[in-house]
């Protein structure tokens, strides 16, 4: 099995489960709808939709940096994009991330491991590193909108 196999299986794991570390993204949104994703119970911290841009975003901003584009400096609202307020454009986020996974651990499974140890066009390093830290940032935020569910 190749590296990036295993990448992506990590990856895929963060979305659809079957992970040791607890409740994939999958499984986190399954009885979320919109007015619990805009929740906010914790006055200082971002919402479960406003967590669900955020991982899509780095997701979507990773498989063009496989594509050959520089990985942009995400700042502002590409960053964080503004969450919607209806129960389709929630639906519509939450298919943006099962997307934009599938998207990229597709384009991962495709990646010959040499390709992992180049440099990701406008950073210093290669996407190896790139790739596992998506992996670890989709977790890390699967856990807070976790805890926030579970405040909520």
């Amino acid at each position: 099995m190749s590296e990036g196999t295993r990448i992506a299986d990590q990856l895929r794991r963060s979305q659809q489960g079957a992970a040791w570390h607890g409740p994939a993204w999958g499984e986190l949104l399954k009885d979320v709808d919109a007015t619990l994703a805009q929740r906010r119970p914790l006055a200082a911290s971002h919402n479960i939709w406003e967590l669900v841009l955020h991982v899509t975003a780095w997701q979507s901003a990773a498989a063009r940096a496989l594509e050959g584009q520089p990985m942009p400096n995400l700042a502002g609202t590409e960053d964080w994009p503004p969450a919607g307020n209806t129960q389709e454009s929630w639906r519509q986020a939450v298919r943006g991330l099962e997307s934009a996974n599938q998207e990229l651990a597709a384009a991962i499974s495709a990646l010959p491991d040499e390709r992992l140890e180049e440099q990701v066009s406008g950073r210093d390093y290669s996407f190896y590193f790139l790739l596992h830290g998506v992996v670890q940032h989709n977790l890390y935020h699967a856990g807070q909108a976790a805890l926030l569910k579970k405040l909520a």
